[in-house]
């Protein structure tokens, strides 16, 4: 199928389907996070009290933004000037008037659905390491019905781009990939978390098999479905599952593999970084503005690793003007 659009190349649409969710990120150090009980670097789903309590300790005040790893991925592409369009669902209420309008913009196109729970949120406890362990819960958009989402949400998208943490709903998550295969578009699955394919790694093997077409994973989520930690031989597992295999090492650049050949791509800048919080799903970004430009795989990956790098030098999923300047220097 990928070497299908690589001779057609008629479309450049990416559609991203997720979690909408407002992002609350707290800048706290090791001993808050012990005493919170987050799995660090892991995401744990909990109640709208537990984030209320939680919230109530911490030490600084905390940021707030549009979030959700589709969320932030779709909107990285549009940042780039890219054809790009988020399915979710969202409270009725002013956060998820706050999202739908941040979506708009940034140019991305919404197919937004809307209940009368909360909109979610996610509190990101970033510690000095830059590492972020997640508190989520997910309010409305864990209200999305399977038979919302129909071929109509993924109408004229070449690639359809879907987060791990959909897998907490596994008939929600057929239901996308099912319509976005029905509607001819590549699947482009990110594992999300360890913690993710830990508790769902028997459906994950049966829809990467039957569904997937571009795997996206960072060492831990690699580890965690191959059993490998050697970063070739994870690599090579996931290669034989997925046509265009991605393992992301972070500050340590990453890998794509693709018919047997295998692509390094070394990492941008200094290694420093002040908050985790959205590299891969920037890194994501880049990648997909690359593919569907028809850009090689060494250069999807480069442009990959430029977001990914800018993102980890904020806070936040954000990435600041100067910075996708920097990043749109390696389209030219």
């Amino acid at each position: 199928m990928i070497d299908d659009f690589n001779e057609k190349n008629s479309g450049k649409l990416v559609v991203g389907i997720g979690s909408a969710l407002i992002d609350i990120l707290a800048l706290e150090d090791e001993e808050f996070l012990a005493k919170a009980g987050a799995v660090k670097g892991g995401m744990t789903l909990v109640s709208d009290d537990v984030i209320e309590n939680t919230l109530s300790q911490v030490t600084k005040k905390p940021s707030i933004v549009t979030g959700g790893s589709a969320c932030n991925t779709i909107v990285g592409i549009g940042k780039l000037g890219g054809t790009a369009r988020f399915v979710g669902k969202l409270g009725e209420d002013e956060l998820g008037k706050f999202f739908e309008n941040d979506l708009k913009n940034n140019n991305v196109e919404s197919h937004i659905f809307t209940c009368s729970s909360p909109t979610g949120r996610v509190l990101s406890i970033v510690t000095p390491d830059a590492q972020r362990s997640m508190f989520t819960c997910l309010g409305a958009s864990s209200e999305t019905r399977p038979e919302e989402i129909t071929i109509n949400c993924f109408k004229g998208a070449v690639v359809v781009h879907i987060e791990g943490y959909l897998l907490f709903n596994k008939e929600l998550i057929i239901s996308a990939l099912s319509n976005a295969k029905a509607a001819g578009a590549i699947i482009s699955l990110d594992l999300a978390s360890f913690t993710v394919v830990e508790e769902h790694k028997d459906f994950i093997d049966n829809i990467v098999d039957d569904y997937v077409d571009i795997l996206l994973a960072n060492e831990d989520e690699a580890f965690a479905f191959t059993g490998y930690r050697d970063e070739l031989l994870a690599l090579d597992v996931i290669s034989k599952r997925a046509e265009i295999a991605v393992l992301k090492l972070g500050e340590r650049g990453s890998y794509i593999s693709y018919k047997g050949e295998v692509i390094k791509v070394e990492p941008m800048g200094s290694g420093f970084a002040l908050d985790t919080t959205g590299a891969g799903d920037l890194w994501a970004a880049g990648f997909l503005f690359g593919f569907v430009n028809g850009y090689n795989l060494e250069k999807c990956g480069k442009l990959g690793s430029a977001c990914g790098y800018e993102v980890c030098q904020v806070v936040g999923a954000n990435i600041p003007g100067d910075g996708w300047d920097r990043i749109k220097r390696i389209l030219k």
